[in-house]
């Protein structure tokens, strides 16, 4: 895997993100996807690029999802945006005050972050909602260049096993006092890691888990309730 450096601030990281072509089998898969389109969106440009982060640099909440949308944030160019899963997010971070609204469909809608960022384990849309181990290893130094650079992130909210596993592999190398043994993931498992740091379990918001009850809406403003908590109110 190519060594990553992180770089001063988010945005640097940003653009770092932005212009990567590391993994080959995403690279071709995204593209495609941006080629062909979807045929409701066919009039629009896709992005077709990995995804950054997008939110308050300086937020106190950190928000991991597993990889852009292939017609969702593939097509608009941020994290959660153009799909349900992003709907049901955006809704929910907006009932808890930390986003200004609760639509996010294009990237110059007005959406705006409070104490809040969002990002991703794996940045490029892959096939299947699928990323390979190798895939996610290489895309890994990206959020480890996040949480190194936002010193003030206080609680993290894994949204599904993909992307809590990835934490947890990432927190525990960077020397943070993990519990062992490592607790079973599950909605709302809460993970104490030291008295300025909590880590956060949820059912990803996808349609799978929405449709058929797995989660609702009132299970995941529980989520955010919690991290309000957390983070003092």
């Amino acid at each position: 895997m190519m060594e990553y450096e992180a770089p001063m601030d988010i945005g640097q990281i940003q653009l770092e993100v932005a212009k990567c072509r590391r993994c080959p089998r995403l690279v071709a898969w995204r593209e495609e996807v941006a080629g062909k389109k979807r045929a409701a969106f066919a009039e629009e440009e896709y992005w077709g690029r990995p995804v950054p982060g997008f939110g308050d640099p300086k937020g106190r909440l950190l928000v991991v999802g597993l990889a852009p949308a292939a017609h969702g944030a593939n097509r608009t160019g941020r994290m959660f945006t153009g799909d349900r899963s992003g709907d049901w997010l955006y809704r929910a971070l907006h009932r808890a005050g930390f986003a200004n609204q609760a639509e996010s469909t294009h990237r110059e809608d007005g959406l705006g972050l409070t104490d809040c960022y969002i990002t991703a384990a794996v940045r490029c849309a892959p096939p299947d909602n699928k990323p390979t181990p190798a895939e996610r290893d290489t895309c890994r130094p990206f959020l480890e260049a996040e949480l190194e650079t936002m010193a003030g992130i206080r609680v993290i909210v894994a949204l599904g096993k993909f992307a809590f596993d990835q934490v947890w592999r990432i927190l525990k190398a960077s020397g943070e006092p993990m519990p062992s043994p490592r607790p079973r993931f599950g909605h709302r498992l809460e993970v104490s890691i030291r008295p300025q740091l909590t880590l956060l379990a949820s059912f990803h918001p996808s349609q799978q888990n929405t449709f058929t009850g797995r989660l609702t809406e009132e299970m995941f403003d529980q989520i955010w309730a919690k991290a309000k908590e957390r983070l003092g109110g």
